[in-house]
């Protein structure tokens, strides 16, 4: 393949690699867009979350827990419910709806831009009550505020903050699972995800895996061992949850090769890893602990590896051995190359990155190295169709708005993916035929109308689109944008265009 000019890379950069071009395009990083990329991993640079209500996992849970009291106490003295939400960990209905503005430059427009608006604002109508504040929705709220106003906004380029979301979703959490995941997803993705973007797999694996957050969502304090102490009656026994995923999704893959036993000796080797209580018996409230009185006794053979009966150190010992396994290098592999390169993503290049996976043992920022060496994956095609997440991550860096929290993520739901939530612990997928939809499509085109409503009046949206795009705009996208009948309609152009929908 042919070596590409500077100005390619650097577009490249930041579409494909990045969370898209800021008001600055491609000019910021033109001079060494390889070498800035780089210097992004060389760096570990992953910009961290903070506001005052980002708190660490065990204060989160020691302030449910005390939410939670309150209100069954409030309901003992009433009589009449507070506002919980009617599942766990879904938001109680709301009363605040996208601002003014928004709303009547939408309520001006097409009815499908009236039907995206009254989509958006029954999302947002769920998110927040001034009367009476429901705390899990409250830190869901600033948790993505110090995202989508904070951390997207830092990087030149974003290569560790689109890995931060790459493993969030690798390591799916929902916040629908339950009050403690609605509260816990940012914590989970600040204190398991992002310290390891640059690190071992298998030190992010252990950490995922004894998170609260994770051993809450795939319920593994239910998970009870069949000869254990506590399991005296016979009345309990194995919940395979967590054990199941961990080889299917987090390691080896649905084809690693292992079997129904290894599943269950799985689990059985991860009893009693659970979640202090508020009454703290077992430990600190909120924080991971292992419940001996719970693990199932004895040696257990997994995979054909014997680990001896070692406490919370023979869970430690598996999870380190399937975070070396060659099917887990494989897995990751192609998750990566799927991800940043292609749907069907190309076998030679599939095999480059799990080599030195292996070779590394796990070490991330070699195999992002190697995945981004392969000139192969600086082909200017751009073959990747952006999730919903990913354009509006784009779009909020082009345009350089600020919206509120709950309007995001109220335009993230209605474009299909909620944040944090999604269906299965399978995260959301990560290929065209999914996000490339016409319904899709459809609400993709009255959120760029918003977002190009309230571009300033002083920008040419020529000039924006030449910036923002550099090489990969087409002669047909730049004339669309020139012969818009309104600046707004140019800008919608913009973001609609095939360069901005993909990468």
């Amino acid at each position: 393949m042919a070596q590409q000019s500077n100005d390619v890379y650097a577009a490249l950069a930041l579409s494909r690699f990045g969370l898209g071009a800021d008001h600055n395009g491609i000019a910021s990083i033109q001079s060494d867009p390889r070498g800035a990329l780089l210097e992004e991993i060389t760096e570990r640079f992953v910009p961290v979350p903070v506001g005052p209500q980002l708190q660490s996992t065990s204060d989160l849970l020691v302030a449910l827990y005390a939410f939670q009291d309150q209100r069954k106490e409030a309901r003992q003295q009433t009589a009449v419910p507070a506002t919980p939400p009617d599942k766990p960990g879904q938001a109680p209905q709301q009363g605040p709806q996208l601002p003014a503005a928004m709303r009547a430059q939408l309520a001006a427009k097409q009815p499908a831009a009236q039907e995206m608006a009254g989509a958006i604002t029954k999302v947002v109508e769920k998110l927040e009550k001034p009367s009476v504040p429901y705390l899990p929705q409250q830190i869901l709220m600033a948790e993505a505020d110090a995202r989508f106003n904070g951390t997207i906004r830092q990087p030149l380029i974003g290569f560790g903050e689109r890995l931060a979301m790459f493993w969030a979703n690798h390591f799916a959490v929902a916040t629908s699972k339950s009050e403690e995941c609605h509260i816990l997803a940012g914590a989970f993705e600040r204190e398991a995800i992002r310290p390891h973007v640059f690190g071992r797999f298998a030190d992010m694996l252990l950490a995922v895996e004894t998170h609260p957050a994770m051993l809450g969502y795939l319920d593994n304090q239910q998970s009870i061992g069949p000869n254990s102490k506590a399991n005296a009656n016979k009345k309990r026994g194995l919940n395979e949850n967590l054990a199941r995923e961990t080889l299917e999704l987090h390691t080896l893959g649905v084809n690693g090769g292992y079997t129904q036993t290894d599943v269950t000796t799985l689990a059985k080797i991860i009893t009693g890893w659970t979640v202090a209580r508020a009454e703290g018996k077992l430990g600190a409230p909120g924080t991971f602990v292992f419940n001996a009185g719970a693990h199932e006794p004895g040696d257990q053979t997994l995979l054909g590896l014997t680990y001896g009966d070692n406490g919370v150190g023979q869970g430690r010992e598996a999870l380190r051995d399937l975070a070396r396994h060659p099917a887990t290098a494989q897995h990751i592999a192609t998750k990566l190359v799927r991800h940043f390169i292609a749907d069907v993503p190309p076998p030679a290049l599939v095999q480059t990155v799990s080599a030195t996976f292996t070779k590394t043992d796990g070490d991330l920022s070699a195999v992002y190295r190697a995945l981004l060496a392969s000139e192969e994956s600086w082909n200017p095609a751009l073959v990747k169709v952006r999730s919903p997440l990913e354009f509006m991550v784009a779009l909020l860096r082009a345009s350089g708005e600020t919206p509120k929290p709950n309007v995001i993520l109220g335009t993230l739901t209605a474009m299909g993916q909620p944040f944090w939530a999604p269906a299965g612990p399978n995260g959301f997928a990560d290929t065209a035929d999914v996000w490339a939809s016409s319904e899709s499509l459809s609400m993709r085109m009255d959120v760029a109308s918003m977002i190009a409503n309230a571009v300033p009046p002083q920008i040419d949206p020529r000039r924006f689109v030449s910036d923002s795009l550099g090489p990969l705009l087409s002669n047909e996208t730049l004339q669309a944008v020139s012969r818009a009948e309104t600046r707004n309609q140019g800008f919608a152009i913009t973001y609609l265009s095939p360069e901005f929908q993909r990468r």
